[in-house]
């Protein structure tokens, strides 16, 4: 509120004098001037700051599971399921730091912070691997495996890796909201550039990987490893110096302290009434509108859904006792905007579980996606092609969906709809992503079963002796990168709106979250249908001669869990309400006054 007084006195004279309305301050801690601070200057350092770190760490990612298997001679399903616990717990530590941001140090120093940790975990993986584990020297291609390494060699792999997890989880789901934070939704421009930046955002993380793909892929998958990590670790203390570059640029918000304690204080208060007589219609329930916190969050407005938790605002005969003493115990009675909170939260739970089934079909991109191609024909005339490198057409196809979404599909669809809305909603488009997500399982499947068929007839159970080209694996990439576009930016953009203005970060960190959890439950799968296809010794359906398995299976499983779980979004997506939050004044650009 701060923030619209200065405003008020000024009365809007110039826009570009003006502050924003949303309660972003600047780095000082004044209330953040339009002109100065934010917008598309401040989005684009971001957006140039998250491609080089998504370079920096798919240029370790995207060929993990083969390092796996020709540096440390690991098996194809113990590295499948390496990269999988791997790549879950660089999503969990999101988790880590959205708390962090959202309750102690804001998003910024959040970021500053864990993209350090993040060079660091780099550089630890450069040195350990030049110095220890491409021994002997030149080894790690796929004609040269390495050899076998001390216990205390490997020990240092993984806790470098794991701090590039940590690193790069905690630093994610910040620098999406932080970027987010830029543009001022209460301004009706802004508002519209801060839903395009979501579609940017996540265009220069896949145009980042690009060059992972391609060009750090080639080296690694050749063996050179060394180079490969050392470029990434360039690229990621390059994209540090470039964020603290526009430290005086940036619009932050305050946090907003432990969002948990806030949680146990309803769920506490509502057990304590659980036998209290509750009024219909909301009524009589404690709000502290009267007193405005100093965080200028927005308020947001009462819902009819979980009745249970508005018992933790109704204001009992005790606490009117404690209120003519001057006391009330947050423990016993909560604001209503406080139980508001714990609903979106719950609203929002059944709508990410959901998106969980379609992160294992993702996952699958960097792990058997990568084992299928290795056994393919990789080989065109003089050149080989690595198969970690096939994920370019994914990120090819996320460009050119974005582009068709924003420019061909969204005008189209806003016009069949005849109303403000503007193309499909949020939800819609993840609906959308998963039928995708169906499409590219059968597609992978299909692929391999023509794989398996057009295997040598004379070594069927020969590594790679399929002479089916990998270039077939397009379409599989194709619609995961289509699929993409639909489900993530879609999460992205939903979660980040359907979040209380003092959680965004843990908004975010709810669609890294779901990624983690179907990393860990491709794992688990994996785990479960190799116990049940190695039965009476057979190879199972993903040995390490893929020749003598049945991966196709494995893809038509995954289609079919996909189908089922679209079923059951389709059913949460109807149920979901949309948070309601009260307005707010915004700039009318034309006269400079204040409108509702």
């Amino acid at each position: 509120m701060a923030c619209l007084e200065v405003c008020k006195e000024v009365q809007f004279k110039e826009d570009q004098d003006a502050c924003t309305l949303d309660g972003t301050v600047d780095m000082h801690g004044r209330p953040a001037i339009r002109a100065k601070s934010g917008k598309w200057v401040a989005g684009i350092i971001i957006l140039l700051n998250q491609g080089l770190a998504t370079l920096a760490f798919f240029g370790v990612g995207v060929n993990l599971v083969l390092y796996l298997t020709r540096v440390l001679q690991q098996d194809n399903a113990t590295a499948a399921n390496n990269v999988s616990k791997w790549t879950g717990t660089v999503y969990i530590f999101s988790l880590v730091g959205a708390f962090l941001s959202d309750s102690y140090w804001g998003r910024y120093k959040t970021c500053s912070i864990f993209q350090l940790i993040f060079v660091i975990g780099l550089v630890s993986l450069s040195l350990s691997s030049q110095l220890f584990l491409l021994n002997p020297k030149g080894c790690g291609s796929k004609a040269n495996p390495c050899g076998s390494h001390s216990s205390w060699k490997i020990w240092l792999f993984y806790l470098s890796i794991y701090l590039i997890a940590l690193g790069y989880g905690g630093y994610q789901p910040n620098i999406a909201t932080f970027g987010a934070d830029q543009y001022d939704e209460e301004h009706s421009k802004e508002g519209l550039a801060k839903v395009a930046f979501f579609s940017y955002f996540y265009l220069a993380m896949n145009l980042g990987s690009l060059f992972s793909n391609t060009i750090l892929g080639f080296f690694e998958d050749e063996g050179v490893w060394a180079i490969g990590f050392w470029a990434s670790a360039a690229s990621a203390f390059a994209a540090l110096v470039l964020f603290l570059g526009g430290t005086a640029r940036y619009r932050h918000f305050k946090p907003n302290g432990n969002p948990l304690r806030r949680f146990c204080q309803v769920l506490v208060a509502a057990v304590k009434k659980c036998r209290a007589h509750m009024p219909q219609g909301g009524e009589d329930l404690y709000d502290e509108s009267n007193n405005e916190s100093s965080t200028s969050n927005r308020k947001i407005l009462y819902t009819h859904g979980f009745k249970f938790l508005d018992r933790a605002a109704y204001i009992s005969s005790r606490d009117l006792d404690y209120q003519k003493q001057g006391i009330r115990s947050p423990w016993r009675l909560c604001p209503i905007s406080q139980v508001e909170e714990v609903k979106c939260i719950l609203r929002l739970l059944p709508i990410w579980l959901c998106t969980i089934i379609y992160s294992v079909v993702f996952t699958q991109m960097a792990s058997l996606f990568v084992e299928q191609g290795a056994a393919m024909k990789t080989t065109i005339p003089n050149f080989s092609i690595p198969p970690a490198s096939m994920s370019s057409f994914d990120i090819i196809s996320v460009a050119v969906f974005i582009f068709i979404y924003r420019r061909i599909i969204d005008p189209f669809v806003g016009r069949i709809k005849k109303s403000d809305a503007k193309g499909l909603t949020e939800l819609q488009r993840m609906g959308v992503g998963l039928v995708i997500a169906i499409l590219a399982m059968l597609s992978a499947g299909i692929v391999e079963c023509y794989r398996l068929k057009y295997a040598d007839k004379e070594c069927p159970h020969c590594d790679g002796s399929s002479s089916l080209s990998i270039f077939w694996q397009i379409p599989q990439y194709a619609c995961i990168g289509a699929s993409e576009v639909f489900m993530y930016v879609g999460q992205l953009e939903f979660f980040n709106a359907q979040t209380p203005d003092g959680l965004k970060s843990f908004g975010s960190a709810l669609c890294m979250t779901s990624i983690s959890l179907g990393n860990y439950f491709s794992t688990f799968l994996v785990s479960v249908v190799m116990k049940f296809s190695t039965e009476d010794h057979m190879p199972g359906w993903i040995p390490g001669n893929l020749n003598r398995g049945h991966l196709d299976r494995f893809y038509f499983l995954l289609a079919g869990l996909t189908s089922i779980d679209s079923i059951v979004y389709i059913a949460c997506a109807k149920w979901y309400k949309n948070i309601k939050l009260e307005g707010r004044f915004e700039v009318d650009d034309d006269q400079g006054n204040l409108k509702v």
